[in-house]
């Protein structure tokens, strides 16, 4: 089953390691990683946290997105987490006002 929503997503391993993937369904997604049957890098690796998502109207804009994401080192990554947070809270404050 397609959907139109395609989402990159970042997780936050227990052992403070950072997986990127790309899904059309992330809480199912997410219960795959957790129950081991998801990626095989992050089998034994739980719980997880997500920490960064990005959504896309297109299975090809994603896997574009994931792409490049993962090309980034770590700390790329973390600035990432870091800006995506900032926006969050920008418009969390813009909501309050």
């Amino acid at each position: 089953m397609e959907t139109n929503e395609h989402i990159v997503y970042i997780l936050k391993c227990a052992d403070n390691t950072l997986y990127t993937g790309y899904t059309n369904d992330l809480e199912h997604r997410l219960r795959m990683h957790e129950e081991g049957k998801g990626a095989k890098y992050t089998r034994g690796r739980g719980p997880f946290k997500v920490v960064f998502v990005e959504k896309f109207a297109t299975k090809e804009e994603a896997m574009k997105r994931e792409h490049e994401i993962k090309q980034l080192k770590r700390k790329g990554k973390a600035q990432l987490i870091r800006d995506k947070l900032k926006e969050v809270m920008v418009y969390e404050h813009s909501k309050e006002l």
